[in-house]
């Protein structure tokens, strides 16, 4: 049976989305298999999977206009799939609402391809509205970016609050399953800052493998490709590939 795995923090601008996308195609390359599921009205994970926007994704899927097996794309990399997103999700907050059982709308919607993958990546929008808690529902553990600048940790006792509002009541299993400092410049005192208090406070939930900034990171969703693909030299990509190593250890 796979791990279902939310990346989640309502700051945006945190490498959730290039870590979910980056550490999916590297898992891919380590033999996994690997489902990308984009839960984010933006689409961004879609793009930097480099699948097709216009295609029906996970919205059509969780109003049943449209089966799990047409809605999941390809990638160039051999294991990796996309569940893609496009612009009609953003409605899905306020269509949801009015449904019983609407938080266990995507946990439902999942579970006949569960034990087809290693892990599934669910990417969800930076908010902690429906969609980010039905990601919270359907997902053994949540991976939180957390970007080593100022604000870091602010915030991030809402998402803990609301981690453990979830635990309490939708779903006994979810875990904090890691914490991936992202975003990590050395020469700075805050940074190095950051990292500790993450670790002071998360303990060994902390990846031992830290992301460096990186332009090539944020070049590579504009070519459609992963850091893999766009500059497997780079010091993002070599961070990503050991990240990936760690998570094939600890999850």
């Amino acid at each position: 049976m796979g791990k279902i795995l939310v990346f989640a923090n309502q700051k945006g601008g945190v490498g959730k989305t290039t870590t979910a996308a980056t550490l999916g195609a590297y898992l891919a390359q380590l033999g996994k298999k690997v489902l990308l599921v984009d839960f984010d009205p933006q689409g961004n994970l879609t793009s930097s999977g480099g699948a097709d926007k216009s295609r029906p994704g996970i919205y059509e899927v969780i109003t049943g206009a449209r089966s799990l097996e047409e809605a999941i794309q390809g990638t160039q990399e051999p294991g990796l799939s996309v569940l893609g997103s496009n612009i009609n999700l953003s409605g899905a907050s306020v269509e949801l609402i009015g449904q019983d059982k609407r938080e266990f709308f995507l946990q439902k919607a999942l579970e006949p391809v569960k034990s087809s993958y290693d892990y599934i990546f669910i990417d969800s929008p930076p908010s902690l509205d429906l969609i980010t808690i039905n990601g919270l529902v359907a997902a053994d553990g949540v991976f939180i970016p957390l970007q080593c600048e100022y604000f870091a940790m602010e915030g991030l006792s809402q998402l803990v609050k609301t981690i453990q509002a979830v635990q309490k009541s939708l779903n006994r299993n979810l875990e904090i399953a890691g914490i991936i400092l992202t975003m990590y410049d050395s020469r700075t005192n805050l940074a190095q800052d950051v990292a500790r208090e993450a670790v002071k406070y998360f303990k060994d939930k902390v990846f031992r493998t830290i992301i460096p900034r990186n332009v090539h990171l944020g070049e590579a969703p504009s070519h459609g490709l992963t850091i893999n693909r766009y500059r497997p030299g780079s010091p993002g990509a070599k961070a990503y590939e050991k990240l990936a190593e760690e998570v094939v250890q600890r999850v």
